[in-house]
């Protein structure tokens, strides 16, 4: 690897470790065995840097369209499958979610890197829908994942949110989906 994935690295571990606001230049160059120049050569900023390992770590949490799951495309069993798996990993040490609410505070003092990530927003709202209904994410439309997509991010913030506020009390995959099948009934019904 050359130094701008070494920083690339040395910055995702710095970030699951420390967190965003706790990350030094320094923790992420004795992350990465680089040197201070190569952060601003590479990437500009730190922030920058962080944001695209932020990035990085979100992309590798892809579900991948219908790898592993035993629920059909587009169920309540694939919905709880789901969402029990994104529960799970609120439940891990250094969970990736939880940083996502350090970052979604920080938003108005990093205006660079709300910037970055708000395009980022398309492509996170495009795996969720894969990992849903069971298709590679290159046959996600830009239109679903600007619709489906942006409902189901607006659910996955909610869930971090809550786990991160207080996890006894937080939903788990099984009380999401009896909420989603209330929510149908009552659709169907009306």
């Amino acid at each position: 690897m050359g130094h701008r994935e070494d920083l690339l690295d040395g910055a995702q571990r710095c970030l699951l470790e420390k967190g965003f606001a706790r990350t030094t230049a320094r923790d992420i160059v004795k992350a990465s065995g680089t040197n201070l120049a190569s952060i601003g050569y590479h990437y500009g900023s730190k922030d920058t840097l962080l944001a695209q390992a932020y990035v990085a770590l979100v992309e590798g949490m892809s579900f991948g369209g219908d790898a592993g799951f035993s629920g059909a495309p587009g169920s309540l069993e694939r919905f709880r499958e789901v969402w029990s798996g994104v529960v799970d990993s609120l439940r891990e040490p250094g969970s990736i979610w939880r940083l996502s609410v350090e970052i979604l505070a920080m938003g108005d003092q990093l205006p660079e890197v709300r910037d970055q990530l708000s395009r980022a927003q398309r492509e996170g709202g495009r795996g969720l829908v894969s990992a849903l209904m069971g298709m590679p994410e290159e046959d996600v439309s830009d239109e679903t994942a600007d619709t489906v997509g942006r409902f189901y991010l607006t659910l996955m913030t909610g869930l971090i949110s809550q786990w991160t506020f207080d996890p006894t009390t937080a939903p788990d995959g099984e009380a999401l989906t009896e909420g989603l099948r209330r929510v149908i009934e009552a659709a169907v019904a009306g």
